[in-house]
C-alpha cells in the first residue's frame, strides 16, 4: 500500500485514504457502499454537527464537521469512479457560486445591509437555477428537507412574493380556527379528513413561527427536551 503515515494530514491525504479504502485492497464494507446506501449517513453527521453547535463544544465540532466533510469526500470517490465529478470539481463549483452570489464582494454591487445580501443572493440563486414561476421556486425548496424546516421556508418565500405578511395576532386566531376544524373533523371519524385538518394546523404554527422570527424545528426540539426532563421529574417523584 502506498501510503505514508504523517504527523499531521490535509485534505489531500483524505482523498487519498478514502481511494484506498475504496480500492480492490481496501476496506470490504466501504467497497459496498453506493450514494443510497450511505445517504443517511450523511444525514446524521449533519445533525451530529448541529448539536454540536448547540452544545458550545468546539472539540466535538471539529470532530462532526471532520465526519461530514468524509462523507462529502466518499461521495465524491463514488462519483469519480463512475466517470462522474471529483472532489475537485465539487470544490471548483463551491468556489465559483460563492463568488456569483457575492457580487457585492467580487463584483461592482452595492449593498447597504445583509438583508440586501440575502434577497440579492435569493435572486441569483433563483435566476440562474432558472426559476422563474413562484410555484417553480417552491418546489425548489428541498423535499428532503424536516417537514417543519421545510414548511418554514416555503412559507417565508412565498410571503416574499407576495409581497404581503400576515400580523402575528392573526395568525394566533388561524391556529385555533385550525384548530377547532381538527376537532370537528376527529368527532367525524374520518381518518382522512383530520389527517388533513391536522397537517393545515401544523401549517398554521410554522407559519405563526415565522412571523414571530422563531425557527419551528428548533422550537419543537426545546420542547422535546422540556418533555423528556419532565418525565424524568415524574419518575424521581415516584
Amino acid at each position: 500500500m502506498d501510503f505514508q503515515y504523517k504527523d499531521v494530514y490535509d485534505i489531500n491525504d483524505l482523498l487519498k485514504i478514502m481511494a484506498i479504502l475504496r480500492s480492490p485492497g481496501g476496506c470490504p464494507w466501504d467497497r459496498e457502499q453506493d450514494h443510497k446506501s450511505i445517504r443517511s449517513n450523511l444525514l446524521e453527521e449533519a445533525y451530529e454537527a448541529a448539536e454540536a453547535i448547540d452544545t458550545g463544544d468546539g472539540e466535538l465540532l471539529k470532530e462532526e464537521l471532520g465526519d461530514v466533510l468524509l462523507q462529502v469526500v466518499f461521495h465524491s470517490q463514488l462519483e469519480s469512479e463512475n466517470g462522474g465529478f471529483t472532489f475537485g470539481d465539487v470544490a471548483d463549483g463551491i468556489a465559483k457560486k460563492l463568488i456569483v452570489r457575492h457580487p457585492h464582494v467580487f463584483g461592482d454591487v452595492k449593498v447597504k445591509d445583509s438583508e440586501e445580501v440575502l434577497d440579492n443572493w435569493e435572486e441569483i440563486k433563483q435566476r440562474t437555477k432558472g426559476r422563474g414561476t413562484l410555484t417553480q421556486v417552491l418546489n425548489g425548496v428541498s423535499k428532503a428537507l424536516p417537514a417543519l424546516m421545510r414548511a418554514q421556508k416555503v412559507l417565508c418565500k412565498a410571503s416574499k412574493s407576495f409581497g404581503t405578511e400576515t400580523e402575528p395576532a392573526d395568525a394566533a386566531r388561524d391556529i385555533c380556527k385550525k384548530a377547532e376544524d381538527f376537532c370537528k373533523a376527529v368527532d367525524t371519524g374520518d381518518a382522512t379528513a383530520y389527517e388533513s385538518r391536522l397537517g393545515e394546523l401544523l401549517l398554521s404554527a410554522v407559519d405563526a413561527a415565522g412571523l414571530l422570527h422563531i425557527e419551528a424545528e428548533q422550537a419543537l426540539t426545546k420542547s422535546c427536551d422540556r418533555f423528556i426532563s419532565e418525565c424524568g421529574q415524574k419518575e424521581t417523584a415516584e
